[in-house]
């Protein structure tokens, strides 16, 4: 076994230097890389003012696959190519630019890599020459949150979308965002007021979070996109999808990362309405937040996260069946579509592509974090192979366009290298997580669970009130995650010894389960489903069997 992981490890290794290299050969210092004809391209507009001699002087780039692979080259132990990165960015990158970006994209890329990367270098453990970093990731971090703030100055508090890093928000920008463009800055905005002692980049993404979350229906469902002027929703249907994702992963993950009870309450609120209108068996469909009703019955691949998230507040069966379900789709097409259609079974019409997204490695990660099953490893192996075959050519990575032919386009996303990457290599080799707390950003970006960031430090690392162990007379709080157990093979091994309980989990009432009415009754650990009171005055499924 350990010869296989190194061996796997060596390989993931080779594909991240691959698409590494040819991007610095190709494309640095501009954004992207077009494999197939070993150009750039500047996804992001123009975000940086690059002031290079043998370029023009408004040459506008931001060299965001760089910022993205400082996190993923510290794991891979090249602190060397680490530093030379760190102190390039330090002399060459300025966001004083005349250019309009995404907030959100921004956020968990450029913010994001940067504050993960300061962190690193900061580390007592790394390995760069002493004197040599002073902070610079940090003060661009806290160059790029400031202009971030005034895209914040409206009515609600939710930001826009779109903002210019030179002059704001301009007057006839848009005022529709996503929930997650808006749901999901709070932990490196967080993050950032942590390092910096300035309050206004957590208090700005709190505020938002908050507003966001009183927009939610009677059901604690949200929608897909609002109005930021007016905190009325545009698109009342919505998943775990695309748009929405990210705000459920950001609102655990918070409270792991800052420890505050709202974080946790929040999510726990969302997960068992998550659970209870848009999960169909293994799958999720999405729903009408004002009803609940099943809207569209489609899997998204940026839905492949919700396993790995499951892992970390301890619901592993419902996890592992998700997960399974996507690995069969993978395999049908030897990589995951952007969209296929449950009811039908078949791809949607015009979205076959594939565009070298993480999720599903990720959730393997966790899945195999949490279980020790080697069966998650055999999976990880497939997706390495799957990505060596179909999208590696001489120049990079290539996402796929037609799963159904295979047929390339011309892109290597940054996140191939800070994700992809990242999770197939740390679920062979987890060297660098050892004696070591971290929560992953949604763009992979490791950000370490500190006391001194804590209001309060939770009872125990993960999740205070997540699962619960019972051995005996000793109850002790924990989690799959910290465990490394799989509650399924812990409930069948010792069923009168221990028991493991998932995040959404509501006892009932009374210990012997007896009730006068539904609301002496919780939520089933297992199916997330609610118990209601039988007729002879006990708690169960009674309405499911």
């Amino acid at each position: 076994m350990a010869d296989k992981r190194k061996r796997m490890s060596d390989r993931v290794r080779e594909m991240f230097y691959h698409a590494y290299d040819n991007y610095m050969m190709y494309a640095f210092p501009h954004d992207e890389l077009k494999p197939l004809t070993n150009t750039y391209t500047d996804s992001l507009s123009e975000l940086g003012n690059l002031k290079l001699e043998h370029l023009p002087q408004q040459y506008n780039g931001s060299a965001l696959t760089l910022i993205e692979s400082l996190s993923s080259l510290a794991i891979l132990g090249n602190y060397t190519e680490f530093e030379k990165a760190i102190l390039w960015l330090s002399e060459n990158l300025s966001f004083d630019v005349d250019a309009r970006i995404n907030l959100f994209e921004c956020n968990i890329r450029v913010l994001g890599g940067l504050v993960s990367a300061h962190i690193l270098a900061t580390d007592s453990t790394n390995r760069l020459v002493q004197g040599t970093y002073k902070n610079q990731l940090l003060d661009l971090a806290e160059d790029l949150g400031q202009r971030f703030l005034p895209a914040f100055n409206t009515p609600t508090g939710l930001p826009y979308a779109w903002i210019n890093l030179k002059h704001g928000v301009m007057a006839d920008e848009t005022t529709e965002t996503s929930t997650s463009g808006c749901g999901s800055l709070i932990l490196e905005m967080g993050t950032l007021s942590r390092l910096t002692g300035d309050p206004r980049f957590e208090m700005a993404a709190l505020r938002a979070l908050r507003k966001l979350w009183s927009m939610r229906s009677s059901l604690n469902l949200l929608g897909t996109t609002l109005d930021v002027e007016t905190g009325n929703w545009i698109e009342y249907s919505s998943g775990i999808g695309a748009g929405v994702d990210s705000f459920y992963e950001y609102l655990m993950k918070a409270y792991v990362l800052f420890g505050r009870d709202e974080f946790w309450k929040m999510f726990q609120s969302a997960y068992i309405a998550v659970q209870k209108y848009f999960r169909h068996g293994p799958w999720y469909h999405e729903a009408d937040m004002r009803t609940g009703k099943a809207t569209y019955w489609q899997l998204t691949s940026l839905q492949a996260f919700w396993p790995g998230l499951q892992v970390q507040v301890g619901d592993i069966e419902a996890a592992n069946s998700s997960h399974r379900e996507f690995f069969k789709v993978w395999k049908k097409y030897g990589v995951l579509p952007e969209r296929y259609l449950l009811d039908h079974q078949l791809l949607h019409p015009t979205e076959k592509y594939y565009p070298l997204r993480p999720e599903l490695a990720e959730s393997t990660f966790y899945l195999y974090q949490a279980t020790k099953d080697p069966w998650y490893m055999e999976v990880g192996e497939s997706i390495i192979n799957s990505l060596n075959a179909h999208t590696r050519v001489k120049g990079g990575f290539a996402s796929i366009r037609d799963v159904t032919t295979m047929q390339l386009e011309d892109h290597q996303h940054s996140f191939f290298l800070a994700e992809t990457c990242k999770y197939l290599y740390l679920l062979f080799d987890d060297s660098f997580l050892l004696n070591q707390n971290y929560i992953f950003t949604t763009e992979g970006h490791p950000l370490p669970v500190r006391r001194s960031w804590h209001e309060r430090l939770p009872e125990a690392y993960n999740l205070s009130n997540g699962s619960s162990v019972k051995n005996g007379e000793q109850i002790k709080r924990t989690s799959a995650m910290s465990l490394r157990v799989c509650p399924a093979a812990m409930i069948h091994h010792e069923s009168n010894e221990r028991r493991l309980e998932s995040a959404c989990h509501i006892p009932d009432t009374r210990a012997d389960h007896r009730c006068f009415s539904d609301d002496n009754c919780g939520i089933d650990a297992n199916t997330c489903r609610r118990r209601s009171c039988s007729m002879a005055g006990y708690c169960g499924l009674w309405s499911y069997i």
